[in-house]
């Protein structure tokens, strides 16, 4: 697959670093941030390069050539004017196929094997690369459609990926999802051909001036074909001195390195109720979720650390019939929106909602069984490592009950802890070296 690469904007907001400079050849750790980005395609063997050049382009040019002694090809297309964020993509010879489009700022380590297969598999007009951040509230977001279980089904909410909304960051928002767009995208050039024959012009001064994600990606968002592809691996954009320097930190810890898929993973797995969140005992209103004291900082600690932040939960309220699972969801949402606030993230979260016993007045008798999910038995666990290769051997389980100390010795955990129920996070994560 050829990878396209957006480097002719004129970084203003890092022009404080260098500002003689296109912002992707700005050095970090001794080399351009571009190269770091060559560097990662290579190495999921991705060769074929286009660059989208123009302010001061010559010194993009003059430094990478041909690509050759980079070990790749690289061609180019020269903006004489600035054509928006997606305008060269009309104009540039060789776009007929399938193709990554990377914005130039940014320092990423990606399995991109991955990101192609789901693109492939989805037959997707544009796969989206999305991720967690700490900084939703100002980022835009992705919201993509579930599919609910049909009544009586015993089956459990699919998650389709199908981008359903996209909310830029001045937009009302409710309880959301922690799903932020990463700028790194595969396109189809199906959809160059859809834009191009609906486009209307935004600039009648300059019609050739597109916006990748105003002009092309959200409009087709209606298509049913713009598909969100969750990844937990490391993506930072260069636009201020402060993400630049927290990059060069990341890189010196192997950290970026470390995040990509196909290395394994190291996890802190989290119970919800009394460790995140006040127990209230069956919370089913969403109006009683409230943080605990400290929790957000124990999970933004082990953000920082560079493990993943996985919540695992029983959530037998739903065969009671306490709770939907769209109430359920809304619960979650509500969870990942106010840690986010406080600057937190977590990277998964998984739910059991079964429940063994029978006798209770509006209980759906379909999740009334004993299962291979339910904590104390390791199923959800299990199934967080096989999605995000975990190594559980160098992981972590924390709750406020015995049967979550259980779930992770089952699991193969690390170490299995229990903590204070309505207790402060942060003295559990103590006990740990993260």
């Amino acid at each position: 697959m050829k990878a396209v690469i957006m480097a002719g904007g004129k970084g203003t907001r890092i022009a404080s670093v260098r500002s003689d400079i296109p912002k992707p050849m700005i050095p970090v750790l001794g080399k351009p941030i571009l190269e770091w980005q060559i560097d990662c395609l290579k190495k999921s063997g991705i060769t074929d390069i286009l660059i989208g050049i123009g302010h001061l382009g010559h010194f993009i040019r003059d430094y990478f050539g041909d690509g050759k002694k980079f070990g790749v090809d690289i061609s180019y297309y020269e903006e004489k004017e600035p054509l928006g964020t997606a305008g060269f993509l009309f104009k540039a010879q060789g776009l007929d196929q399938d193709f990554l489009l990377l914005c130039g700022d940014t320092i990423f380590d990606i399995d991109f094997a991955r990101f192609i297969k789901f693109h492939q598999e989805k037959k997707a007009l544009a796969s989206l690369m999305t991720h967690p951040n700490n900084h939703p509230y100002d980022s835009s977001l992705i919201v993509t459609e579930i599919e609910w279980p049909k009544d009586t089904s015993g089956a459990i909410p699919c998650d389709t990926h199908k981008v359903a909304a996209w909310l830029a960051k001045e937009d009302e928002r409710g309880w959301l999802k922690n799903r932020v767009n990463a700028g790194i995208q595969i396109i189809s050039p199906e959809l160059l051909a859809l834009t191009k024959k609906t486009l209307v012009p935004r600039h009648p001064e300059n019609p050739d001036k597109i916006d990748l994600d105003r002009d092309v990606l959200k409009p087709a968002v209606k298509s049913g074909r713009i598909y969100a592809y969750d990844t937990t691996e490391y993506i930072k954009d260069m636009g201020t001195p402060d993400r630049l320097e927290q990059v060069e930190a990341d890189l010196k810890s192997g950290r970026v390195a470390g995040k990509n898929l196909s290395q394994k993973q190291k996890a802190v797995f989290l119970d919800r109720d009394g460790t995140i969140n006040k127990e209230v005992n069956f919370l089913k209103n969403i109006d009683d979720l409230e943080l605990l004291p400290g929790a957000a900082e124990a999970i933004k600690k082990i953000n920082q650390a560079g493990y993943l932040a996985i919540v695992i939960t029983n959530q037998p309220v739903i065969a009671r019939g306490d709770v939907t699972f769209q109430q359920l969801q809304e619960i979650h949402n509500k969870l990942e929106t106010l840690l986010g606030r406080e600057g937190a993230y977590i990277d998964g979260l998984y739910f059991c909602p079964h429940h063994p016993d029978k006798g209770f007045d509006g209980e759906r008798p379909e999740y009334k069984k004993v299962c291979d999910c339910r904590k104390p038995a390791p199923g959800m666990i299990l199934q967080a490592a096989k999605d995000f290769n975990i190594d559980l051997a160098a992981s972590y389980m924390i709750g406020d009950r015995e049967q979550d100390v259980e779930c992770g010795k089952a699991a193969g955990c690390k170490q299995s802890l229990l903590a204070e129920r309505n207790g402060n996070l942060l003295e559990a994560l103590q006990k740990i070296s993260l």
